[in-house]
């Protein structure tokens, strides 16, 4: 091999699939890979707001290119509606993908500037495979969800044939307990229920640019060279090896953020992993409390919810008498902006913060964590389970419903609030999670997973020898 072998990442164009990839990319500049990471000109402009006007420079060996997603424009401080994105996604991506590799290899020289090697694409972005094909080199598809969401995805063709959905368009579903229905036949896992798979199984409408965007997604997963799922091999042993028999090579290789403890030093520290501006002051807060007295409260990166839902989980935190650190990002609120009552902000002055973005990761490993009040986006769960945090659950949409079924049922390691949210319920389980048998129960048993993790991520460990087996048997097997 006369130069470096060369990566081009492409994440789905949102925060935490963007976060996750970025984590792998920086894993794969470690091994000594040059790489080319594939934002939308929307998200570019959001990290550079957010990041400052070097935070994308990367370095020579590390570069930052565009593509557009033909969008009208929208709120820069807000996630792209979903439903357009995933549209924009199939239907206007793989051209300005397929020229940027075109110039890629045609204006490649050897060291400073390689031909493509190889690609690594988000799971759901199924176009990519067209372009790898065309140039005739390996596609590998990073999955940035948890392994039992993406086997509870890869059901949607096997559902849609059983004639389980779509959905029937009256709604009735949701009242008569068909969501309930026991699915038994799911390799890998036990007694899930049909409200237990990821959102999009919920569609009336067969055309539901989502539900098209994953089916044609796990269509074309068993086309590409290996599969990554970021998750860790004791965390979801038995879905793991059923996907194992049903896809590619697959490789899990996580939690990312322990390996890249492990690796070389990061000349690429600075690029950041977010959307929107941290604010770092809410540490210094963290900093003048007890160990393990604050709850921390993130609903992630999309997830939105009703003013009245907002004032009722207020309520609850502040009833709970427990302090709280609680981050209400500027689009949470259905179409409008997030106002507390004064009385509210009254009662919990002293004990509660609200702030608008953190950096999590730093928020969750402080000493005073002693709880994480989650929307079960996969990268939270994770985060969490590092950082050895039990979990209270409020799953919104996606995979964080089968995230959330196995945080709580599988793993004991969280506590479901039920989808109403009301002030009282609140209440009662940030107090059971802070202070309750139930709490204590879940906190030894996230940190048995923590050590778990660690093992994983260690120089023996499955992660460690699943990235190396990538790294040996797919991406430099073309070189």
């Amino acid at each position: 091999m006369d130069s470096k072998p060369h990566a081009v990442c492409i994440p789905c164009p949102v925060q935490s699939h963007i976060k996750a990839m970025l984590k792998f990319a920086k894993l794969l500049h470690g091994k000594g890979f040059h790489i080319t990471f594939v934002n939308t000109e929307f998200n570019h402009q959001r990290f550079l707001k957010s990041g400052g006007p070097k935070s994308l420079d990367g370095s020579s060996d590390f570069q930052f290119k565009t593509i557009p997603d033909s969008l009208p424009p929208s709120d820069s401080n807000a996630t792209q509606d979903i439903d357009a994105l995933s549209e924009s996604i199939m239907e206007n991506l793989l051209a300005p993908f397929s020229d940027i590799l075109v110039k890629l290899n045609t204006t490649a020289t050897s060291s400073s500037n390689p031909p493509v090697t190889c690609i690594i694409a988000d799971g759901f972005l199924a176009f990519t495979h067209t372009a790898a094909r065309e140039l005739g080199i390996p596609i590998v598809m990073l999955f940035t969800v948890s392994a039992c969401s993406l086997m509870g995805s890869m059901q949607l063709p096997c559902l849609r044939d059983k004639g389980i959905i779509p959905l029937k368009a009256d709604e009735s579903y949701l009242t008569n307990g068909y969501l309930d229905t026991v699915l038994d036949w799911i390799p890998g896992i036990r007694d899930i229920r049909l409200r237990d798979l990821p959102s999009y199984v919920r569609t009336t409408n067969p055309n539901d640019p989502v539900f098209k965007m994953v089916s044609e997604a796990v269509e074309r997963a068993p086309k590409a060279a290996g599969i990554i799922v970021h998750t860790f091999d004791a965390l979801e042993q038995e879905v793991l090896a059923a996907l194992s028999s049903m896809l590619p090579p697959v490789y899990a290789i996580g939690p990312q953020q322990l390996l890249l403890n492990h690796s070389p030093n990061d000349p690429l520290e600075s690029t950041g992993y977010s959307l929107w501006k941290e604010e770092t002051e809410c540490l210094n807060w963290l900093n003048s409390k007890t160990p393990k007295s604050v709850i921390y409260v993130n609903f992630g990166s999309i997830t939105v919810m009703t003013p009245q839902q907002l004032v009722e989980f207020g309520w609850g935190l502040a009833n709970s008498k427990f302090m709280f650190l609680w981050i209400i990002r500027p689009d949470l609120v259905v179409g409008e902006s997030a106002i507390l009552p004064p009385e509210f902000l009254e009662e919990i002055k002293g004990r509660g913060l609200i702030a608008s973005w953190c950096p999590q990761e730093e928020v969750l490993s402080h000493s005073s964590i002693g709880g994480f009040l989650t929307h079960c986006g996969w990268n939270s769960i994770i985060e969490s389970v590092c950082a050895g945090v039990p979990m209270l659950c409020w799953p919104f949409f996606g995979d964080q419903l089968t995230n959330c079924k196995y945080t709580c049922n599988e793993w004991g390691i969280g506590m479901e609030i039920d989808n109403g949210a009301k002030r009282g319920e609140v209440e009662k389980i940030v107090r059971e999670l802070m202070e309750g048998n139930k709490g204590e129960k879940m906190r030894k048993k996230v940190m048995e997973l923590k050590k778990l993790a660690e093992e994983a991520t260690g120089p023996h460990g499955s992660s460690t020898i699943n990235l190396d087996k990538l790294v040996s048997d797919v991406l430099l097997s073309k070189c």
